[in-house]
């Protein structure tokens, strides 16, 4: 099937780049992490995948990321969350199956204690719930003394460019935790992660399965998968 794109107007003059597949339902949704676009591997293969069945396929671009328009400093957890669920609301109907890779995978939690009625399933891969504080309590003090004072820091990156951690991304990450209290999410879940992974502990899979509520969780855990989990097997 032809891959259909486009940009959706958030409202305030940013806009969304996605790209539709139409197909059988429920569709897919694939949601990016930090700092990605919609044209890595996993989107790439997913989406190949999901032609090859027949099954509908979106991906989108947060704001600030990829081709969508905005800031990434501008960026929030919040934000990013009401992205994805901008573009799920205009461009599929019904359920959809959400796989979230790392940040995604937070995304796509929000999402399905928010809005449950469009979410038929939800797969993690190196899901990062909760990485905010995380990364706020393994920063030293002269680079959280830098981001008081400068309102960011540029992170080095072993996957590209310094990206900017920006003290409103802390900030309003705290008020979208999941793992202190149980999580009411009923649909399967399903939770692939790398033990090798330096970037999201692997027993954060675990945490996330001990905190969903509903039965019908699985974790697999890759022995020498990294963060990325990209290689082809």
């Amino acid at each position: 099937m032809t891959e259909e794109t486009g940009r959706l107007d958030r409202g305030d003059g940013i806009e969304l780049a996605w790209r539709r597949v139409p197909g059988r339902e429920p569709g897919v949704v694939f949601l990016g992490g930090f700092n990605s676009d919609m044209t890595g591997s996993k989107a790439e293969d997913l989406s190949a995948f999901c032609a090859a069945r027949g099954q509908a396929f979106l991906r989108l671009d947060y704001s600030g990321h990829g081709a969508s328009g905005g800031r990434f400093e501008d960026g929030t957890i919040g934000r990013w969350a009401e992205d994805a669920a901008a573009v799920i609301a205009a461009l599929t109907s019904g359920p959809q199956v959400l796989v979230g890779s790392s940040m995604g995978g937070w995304i796509g939690m929000l999402l399905a204690v928010r809005q449950p009625e469009r979410v038929a399933a939800l797969v993690g891969i190196a899901a990062a719930p909760d990485f905010t504080p995380r990364i706020e309590a393994m920063l030293p003090p002269e680079v959280k003394a830098i981001i008081a004072r400068d309102g960011l820091w540029y992170r080095p990156s072993q996957y590209g460019a310094p990206f900017p951690i920006t003290a409103k991304l802390l900030e309003e990450g705290r008020d979208h935790l999941l793992l202190q209290a149980p999580v009411p999410i009923a649909v399967p879940v399903r939770l692939l992660q790398g033990q090798a992974d330096p970037d999201v502990p692997w027993e954060t899979a675990l945490k996330i399965a001990g905190a969903v509520t509903g039965g019908d969780v699985q974790v697999l855990l890759v022995k020498d998968g990294d963060h990325r989990l990209s290689r082809p097997e």
